[in-house]
């Protein structure tokens, strides 16, 4: 893991290097660690980072380089940039790590610091990353499949990222098609295309180094801060108190990785498509948010009666973090007695916060909570067993050098054996709490799952009958099918929040049969996901052909109205006009000229006649229902008739 990160740092702060050079005119270098190593390049950055004209020395020698990379650091330093175990050596060396790490505090300052440090004054923080996180949450909220506690594993699903960019561009693209991808994969290059298209920001990331399980937290600070640097920066004193009430993650030792990894449940992250609401444009009001992922956190457990950490007895392993000086050094009953007292203080803290997290509820969102603040709590039991374990042995040791009297090594066999129940205690008693919110959980999240079934299977039957059900054949009987469908709409958006509460399952699977369960769950929440997407987007479809329909059915409608109610006027025209027993001339030319006049307005309204033609057929081949089909050009051909005998009186009128 240490070898991967160190290559996504290497390639994307390489690209970071060359974006600056770029802005600056400067050749790109290629291999980070090799053209840093004579200083003149290190130069070539600072030169275009300060804006100050730096000398370099042009000759080979290791000396010219060491001169280079000095001259370097001492800019670093006037610029206050922290340099610590950071020395010319190790640059003209090609130290991998050491030149990671001075890229990083050059990225550190002039990145990170300089963009946001009028943000940062105008809050009076001091913390970038918590400022920068407080942001990016206050950008997401409205996007009920983000949730950004880290700058690591909450970007890893591409989700976040596409959010924070939407969020103050939503003209830039359809969130909605972004949720549709498929793979986290996908959902990344998107929003780094959009990122490097649309708003200038260099693609200094790939998609495969954020989609992994733990993305390297340096580069995503690097490339989120570019974003916040083209976006609108702000950030309200609410976001970063939320910020703040976050649960820190616990701090492993790499001692205690490994046995945390293998002993203590773990939360695997994986991506497993279960549904798609859309957004409907052309709905009375918005509806469906959408939703298209469920990350599952399996938790892998082995028998119930064993503990994720080992009981502490005598024998513990040695934690370099705690008590490593005393183990080292002489062991005395004062260095005892003071390392106890602050283990015991921790211990009763831990304690005191187990007993603080309350009941379990009943609410499968609040368990959830619940949940991942006790896998935190227990990560932290992980992380400091190895102390309890050192006071153990300590005193073991202590009891052991015979420097003791006897009422010493009394007090202090009394004491371990104290220590040792208490913790035994508060281990057994957060297993148990582990082992019932994992009982709770899961019988509230198979609930939901069945009740997302039922709502399904009655769902998919209501859709299929209304599929089956021809569309009017009346106009009122397409609106009453409109305000039905409008029904179904409700329903859907109402059914949301059940689809949203299975947002994050936490699945307990046996060590046994861990792939199985897990495998398992995949394909239940495939089945069920796409079943959703399925009336979603039926449920869209449908809506967008009864919103055609009734259009044009509403304009035919108005036409066939518009043309009855003209041909009505001029019948009742031509049958006022005298064509016979004139009294004179004048009278005879007056009657011929109303009929010229209605000869001309039944020349221009053939243009509306063909006008209804042509809505029948555009509002017939999108219905193709033969009821109405007859209905409708029985009404023409009764337009027709009457047309016709119109033109027949007024061309008898004229002749007589």
């Amino acid at each position: 893991m240490e070898d991967e990160r160190e290559d996504v740092q290497k390639k994307t702060f390489t690209k970071w290097v060359n974006a600056q050079f770029s802005k600056f005119g400067k050749q790109h270098i290629e291999n980070l660690f090799s053209d840093l190593q004579d200083g003149r390049r290190l130069l070539d950055l600072l030169e275009g980072l300060t804006g100050q004209k730096l000398p370099k020395e042009k000759g080979s020698t290791r000396v010219h380089a060491l001169n280079n990379v000095n001259k370097a650091l001492r800019v670093l330093q006037n610029n206050n940039v922290d340099l610590v175990n950071i020395g010319s050596t190790d640059i003209v060396d090609g130290n991998h790590k050491l030149t990671l790490g001075l890229i990083w505090n050059i990225i550190l300052h002039w990145q990170v610091k300089n963009v946001m440090k009028n943000i940062m004054a105008g809050l009076q923080q001091t913390n970038s990353e918590k400022i920068l996180l407080s942001w990016v949450r206050q950008s997401t909220r409205n996007y009920p499949q983000v949730n950004v506690i880290n700058f690591t594993t909450s970007w890893s699903d591409g989700l976040a990222l596409n959010a924070l960019i939407h969020s103050h561009r939503p003209d830039l693209f359809d969130w909605n098609s972004v949720v549709c991808q498929q793979s986290a994969t996908q959902r990344l290059e998107h929003a780094f295309n959009i990122a490097r298209y649309q708003l200038g920001i260099e693609k200094l990331l790939d998609p495969e180094d954020v989609a992994t399980t733990y993305p390297d937290k340096k580069s995503i600070l690097m490339y989120i801060t570019s974003l916040f640097q083209v976006l609108p920066q702000q950030v309200s004193i609410e976001a970063i108190q939320e910020v703040e009430m976050l649960p820190r993650p616990p701090k492993v030792t790499k001692e205690e990785h490994f046995q945390l990894h293998h002993q203590m449940h773990y939360s695997q992250q994986i991506t497993v498509s279960l549904a798609q609401g859309y957004e409907r444009t052309s709905s009375p009001k918005p509806r469906f948010k959408s939703y298209a992922y469920t990350q599952a956190a399996y938790v892998t457990t082995s028998d119930p009666t064993r503990s994720p950490f080992p009981s502490q007895h005598l024998e513990a392993p040695e934690d370099k973090s705690f008590g490593s000086s005393l183990m080292e050094s002489e062991v005395n009953l004062d260095g005892y007695q003071t390392a106890l007292e602050e283990v015991l203080s921790w211990l009763l803290s831990a304690e005191d916060t187990l007993q603080a997290q309350g009941e379990i509820s009943n609410d499968v969102d609040v368990v959830k909570e619940q949940f991942h603040t006790h896998e935190g709590y227990m990560m932290d039991l992980t992380a400091h067993q190895g102390r309890v374990g050192n006071i153990l042995q300590l005193g073991s040791k202590l009891i052991g050098t015979g420097k003791l009297s006897e009422d010493e090594e009394t007090e202090v066999q009394e004491q371990m054996n104290l220590l040792n129940s208490r913790w035994e205690c508060l281990r057994v008693a957060s297993m148990e709490k582990q082992s019932n919110l994992h009982r709770v959980l899961m019988d509230l999240q198979n609930q939901k799952l069945k009740e997302l079934n039922d709502w399904l299977t009655k769902t998919e039957e209501r859709t299929r009958k209304m599929e089956e059900e021809p569309l009017g054949p009346d106009l009122e009987d397409l609106k009453r099918q409109v305000q039905q469908h409008k029904v179904l709409q409700e329903d859907l958006e109402q059914e949301q929040v059940r689809v949203n509460s299975l947002t994050h399952m936490v699945v307990v699977v046996d060590e046994s049969s861990g792939d199985h369960a897990t495998a398992a769950l995949e394909e239940q929440l495939k089945v069920l996901g796409d079943r959703w997407a399925n009336i979603c987007r039926w449920t869209e479809a449908r809506w967008v052909l009864l919103q055609d329909i009734l259009l044009k059915w509403q304009r035919l409608t108005e036409e066939q109205c518009l043309f009855s109610a003209w041909l009505s006027e001029k019948e009742d025209a031509v049958n006022k006009i005298h064509t016979t027993g004139f009294k004179d001339q004048n009278e005879m030319l007056s009657s011929l000229q109303k009929l010229a006049v209605l000869k001309a307005d039944l020349e221009k309204k053939k243009q509306s006649m063909g006008k209804l033609y042509s809505l029948k057929q555009d509002l017939l081949s999108t219905l193709k229902n033969k009821s109405v089909t007859q209905k409708t050009e029985a009404w023409l051909d009764n337009f027709a008739r009457c047309w016709d005998n119109l033109v027949q009186k007024l061309e008898k009128s004229t002749a007589q």
